[in-house]
């Protein structure tokens, strides 16, 4: 069985950075591919970004976030981040981090980590 854990989120300010990590453990991560959601409060969850295990696909960004976010994995240690910066206020929320062995829905889901952006 799949968990995940994420940690590194807080408040910042509106222009700062965060790191967001996430610990996957109970499979071979290598094989998974990996993605960033996000949920603000009364909204729907959203797609943040993604990169591929085995299938080496070129990682994949909202366009809220293009240029400003960047998601990199460490297959040795099980990890995979999340890098905001240039955070803004539109980018508070929960982000979930989420696993898949094939290229459809996202089977395995952490339990969030919140990001608040002050202005």
């Amino acid at each position: 069985q799949v968990q995940l854990v994420e940690s590194g989120g807080g408040l910042v300010q509106a222009g700062g950075s965060l790191r967001l990590s996430c610990e996957f453990s109970g499979r071979t991560f290598s094989m998974y591919g990996m993605g960033w959601f996000r949920q603000a409060p009364g909204k729907d969850r959203e797609f943040v970004a993604a990169i591929s295990g085995r299938t080496g696909s070129p990682p994949s960004y909202a366009d809220s976030v293009k240029g400003r976010f960047t998601i990199s994995r460490d297959n040795a240690r099980n990890l995979v981040y999340l890098q905001m910066n240039s955070l803004k206020p539109e980018d508070t929320a929960a982000y979930y981090c989420a696993a898949r062995w094939s290229a459809s829905a996202y089977e395995y889901w952490g339990q969030g980590t919140q990001v608040t952006v002050s202005s």
